[in-house]
């Protein structure tokens, strides 16, 4: 390998070290110093915030990368959500069923429940069922080379779907209500006689709070190796052009139904933190209202940054909080303007928009590329010759 090479090797290697210190810095403020300046109630909020987060990064890797708008990702959101859920309502005395199953009449716990009294096979739910599911749907509409908008049109005919049965299956998953009032979480000893501590405790929330920003950081790594290699390159080819990465002999359908499911998987983790740390999960949360704005919180950061999709999150479910306390009766209006003028003055998004300036007061080299093959030099200068013979 020549000294060019070898330079670009281990200025990568530079530019991975620094993005991993600043990714353990930023965990490392949030961890230590945000549960000093916040309340217990403000610091579950941004624990629910970051959540969110999770599954925005599984958005941009789909959207951003391959190329693949899904409007459907409460599905897998919710999934993820009931799967923790199910565990949690179990905890009751032996014998007895969830508060809510006696009320319609259920006098022996469904098969299906069963599993989710170990937790374990709790947390692989969390992580298999949403990312098994998405793998079985992204099979079943790549294989038959379906994109675009149709893609997007069936992920919210799947998310109706879901949602109506959820939302009908009062005696298993309480209907519209969802499951709510957990108690204990037995994997963390402190608690009433030893039996886990208790849900809604300011100490298990914390802890809550802690996972969420590991698994967020541990997220985003995996989301930036996925991307930054050949697979990465993989995806971005199949956004851009898929004909031409199938005439290059690869198959997308494997690779998009691999990152889908990955991407599902993701959005199942994110769904099992933010019902920890909100106290319930519902049909809501399959709504297709939730799962369009996933895709909002990617487009204002900009999307295939994965930064920006974290970014985004934040800023506009804090802006939502902000505006739904000081200005309870308007909020929604300026929610909306603020969609317009990121839309609007922000095509790519915030981070979009910096790169762009950077780039024009010289900070950034821009990247020469071209619409078509046909507009590239070499192409033109064979042509020319072609012509001349």
């Amino acid at each position: 390998m020549d000294k060019l090479g070898m330079m670009k090797i281990k200025k990568g290697r530079n530019l991975i070290l620094v993005e991993v210190g600043v990714v353990c810095a930023i965990a490392l403020i949030l961890i230590l110093i945000m549960p000093v300046l916040l309340s217990d109630f403000r610091l579950n909020l941004l624990g629910r915030f970051l959540s969110l987060a999770i599954v925005a990064l599984g958005i941009d890797l789909i959207w951003g990368y391959a190329g693949l708008l899904s409007l459907g990702h409460g599905i897998f959101f919710g999934l993820g959500g009931y799967a923790i859920a199910m565990y949690l309502k179990l905890q009751v005395p032996m014998g007895e069923l969830p508060d809510f199953m006696a009320l319609y009449g259920v006098v022996e716990l469904p098969g299906f429940w069963r599993p989710f009294s170990s937790f374990p096979l709790s947390m692989a739910a969390v992580v298999m069922i949403p990312g098994l599911l998405a793998g079985l749907l992204g099979y079943l509409v790549f294989r038959n080379r379906i994109k675009g908008v149709y893609f997007s049109i069936l992920t919210q005919a799947a998310i109706i779907v879901f949602f109506n049965f959820f939302n009908g299956q009062q005696q298993f998953f309480n209907g519209t209500n969802g499951l709510i009032d957990f108690t204990t979480f037995p994997p963390l000893s402190w608690g009433i006689n030893g039996s886990g501590a208790i849900v809604s405790d300011s100490k298990t929330q914390f802890v809550f709070y802690v996972l969420t920003v590991i698994f967020l950081a541990a997220i985003y790594g995996l989301c930036r190796w996925l991307t930054s290699g050949r697979f990465g390159r993989l995806l971005i080819a199949i956004r851009d052009d898929e004909s031409r990465v199938r005439f290059s002999g690869y198959d997308p359908t494997d690779f998009k139904v691999l990152v889908f499911a990955v991407s599902g998987a993701i959005a199942g983790i994110a769904g099992a933190f933010y019902t920890v740390q909100s106290g319930s999960v519902s049909p809501r949360s399959m709504d297709i209202g939730f799962s369009i704005e996933m895709v909002i919180w990617v487009a204002v950061g900009g999307r295939a940054t994965l930064v920006g999709a974290v970014v985004g999150t934040l800023l506009v479910r804090m802006a939502q909080t902000f505006l739904s306390e000081q200005f309870p009766e308007v909020w929604v209006f300026f929610q909306g303007a603020l969609f317009l003028i990121v839309v609007t003055v922000l095509p790519d998004g915030i981070l979009g928009g910096i790169k762009r300036l950077l780039t024009h007061f010289g900070f950034r080299k821009t990247l020469i590329t071209y619409p078509s093959i046909e507009e590239a030099p070499e192409v033109q200068l064979e042509k020319e010759e072609l012509e001349h013979k």
